[in-house]
């Protein structure tokens, strides 16, 4: 059977890690029909869905990985799932913002993507919680030299999560007393039911506050989190103005997202028209 050579890696791997959510479990020879392409293939995808933790590999193929609603992956293992949807989200969520605002970016890999979005946006003031989010700007402002607009950069206290973010109440205490136009915010879940939630108790209490600052809240999530329910609750979806995704949020997901939002944003899709 010959390849598909119109699929990268990465784009076969999400098609197959959606399957095996849809379904509950897939089959190799399913897979091999579905993608055009050979048993061999399919087996290396597995393997490398497998190691990153997201699917466990059964006897003639493979079922999704059934995680407690207090497992927090570390930054490292997220990083590497959704890539090309986290980084069409973030080129989405930049051009919400204007220069000269107050932007605050909370931790995870899809703000930490759209970080490197924002490093030419001139004269911002960011405000984050996120040790990678900060390192983003210190690295571009210390490769590239003084220059004039760059962003200002406050980085606040606390304790270090598995994603690399700053929580707890000196984080809090920092948050509470500022306040920004635009709140970019990263979740572990989001479903109409729980709101946006989050495993660790510590960083939903920090993720409220980042709410309660902001005038307006942004929400940026690739289609996998759609539907998932951490342990922690620490925002209606009536608090959230804006939903920047990736193009693999189904039909009903989107229309269930609609009913609750005022602007869903659909990255490489023409804009819904909203005033944001």
């Amino acid at each position: 059977m010959s390849e598909n050579q119109n699929l990268l890696a990465e784009q076969r791997r999400a098609l197959i890690l959606d399957e095996v959510r849809r379904r509950g479990g897939v089959r190799v020879n399913e897979l091999t029909r579905k993608l055009g392409v050979s048993d061999m293939t399919v087996r290396r995808d597995l393997d490398a869905l497998s190691r990153q933790g997201v699917l466990e590999k059964v006897h003639g193929g493979a079922v999704p990985i059934v995680e407690a609603s207090t497992h927090e992956p570390g930054f490292e293992a997220k990083s590497g799932l959704e890539l090309s949807a986290k980084e069409d989200i973030a080129r989405a969520a930049a051009e919400l913002v204007t220069p000269g605002s107050a932007i605050a970016l909370s931790g995870g890999t899809t703000t930490y993507a759209l970080a490197h979005q924002l490093i030419d946006v001139a004269d911002l003031t960011v405000v984050t919680n996120s040790v990678r989010v900060a390192d983003v700007f210190h690295v571009a402002q210390r490769t590239s030299g003084p220059r004039q607009g760059a962003a200002t950069v406050v980085l606040t206290g606390g304790v270090r999560t598995p994603s690399d973010s700053l929580v707890g109440p000196v984080a809090d205490q920092a948050i509470a007393a500022l306040h920004f136009d635009v709140l970019f915010l990263g979740v572990h879940g989001i479903s109409a039911e729980a709101g946006l939630s989050t495993p660790n108790l510590a960083e939903a209490e920090t993720n409220r506050r980042l709410v309660q600052s902001a005038r307006r809240v942004v929400v940026v999530a690739d289609h996998t989190k759609w539907g998932v329910v951490g342990l922690s609750s620490f925002a209606a979806l009536a608090q959230v103005d804006t939903l920047v995704t990736d193009a693999g949020l189904p039909e009903a997901a989107r229309a269930e997202i609609s009913e609750h939002l005022r602007r869903l944003v659909v990255a490489g899709e023409p804009a819904d028209g909203a005033d944001f």
